[in-house]
């Protein structure tokens, strides 16, 4: 892989990860439309390392008191600080964990198609407009609770379908439980940490098991690249998010779909 291919794949690894606009189809779309051999499980590790950095460096503060709040309710035997917030992220964890164990394989070999990812993509877009226009209410991260992340959660195992974007299906399912835009993309972004960091171990046991030749070059700047990028994303996307709501995500992934469809079907 050329540097500038890295670059590029890792950018736009950076900007989907975090968007609902599903980072895995346009990974997958990327060799489709330039004709660039798939960039391999090495290069893939690479850019999930990046976006999990970035997402832990932005929201340290918070991430670190989930951490230790959880850490500290176990001795305590009862809620200290934002610990019950903490479990709840690593309940909504479980779904999309044992989806990932049994079915990865099996997603992998007969889903990375584009016509699935045609699907996903316009099935999701409007159960986001639903959501985003009648199901957001006012609840807040205090208020989320065992249903919610199981619910949320689940919805992030759907997201193991390439088109569906981990991001759209949990901030989908947030807002149709009545959280309000700000919690729901939050509470999206706290699920990333151990789901990523999952997806980056599993990729790394495939790398030394199967004695997989990395690039290394092309692992350090796609990283640098994904990270640099969702770090920004991620940024902007809070900051607009009371002024344009989810409406810029659902039109893109409408046309990403058209396209999709006028060019491979």
């Amino acid at each position: 892989m050329e540097l500038w291919q890295a670059i590029i794949l890792g950018i736009v690894q950076g900007i989907t990860e975090f968007l609902p606009i599903s980072s895995s189809a346009h990974l997958i779309l990327m060799p489709a439309f330039t004709g660039w051999n798939d960039q391999g499980v090495g290069f893939d590790l690479a850019v999930h390392l990046g976006t999990l950095l970035a997402v832990i460096l932005y929201f340290r503060n918070d991430l670190g008191n989930l951490v230790w709040d959880g850490l500290r309710s176990i001795p305590a035997g009862r809620q200290v600080g934002q610990s019950r917030l903490g479990w709840m992220v690593v309940i909504a964890t479980i779904p999309a964990s044992l989806a990932g164990w049994f079915l990865l394989d099996y997603v992998d070999s007969v889903l990375r198609a584009v016509w699935v990812i045609i699907t996903t993509t316009v099935v999701f877009a409007v159960l986001l407009a639903v959501a985003d226009k009648w199901g957001r209410g006012k609840r807040q991260l205090q208020h989320i609770g065992l249903k919610d992340a199981l619910i949320v959660g689940t919805a992030q195992a759907l997201a193991l379908i390439p088109g569906t974007s981990r991001s759209g299906a949990t901030i989908t399912a947030g807002l149709f439980l009545g959280l309000d835009r700000e919690t729901a993309s939050k509470f999206s972004f706290f699920m990333a940490v151990p789901i990523t960091l999952a997806a980056a171990l599993l990729k790394l046991i495939s790398i030394a098991s199967e004695q997989i030749t990395v690039d290394w070059s092309g692992f350090i700047v796609g990283g640098i690249a994904s990270f640099v990028t969702a770090i920004t994303a991620i940024h902007f996307f809070l900051k607009w998010l009371n002024d344009f709501g989810m409406w810029p995500y659902v039109i893109y992934r409408l046309l990403l779909a058209g396209l999709l469809y006028w060019m491979f079907v």
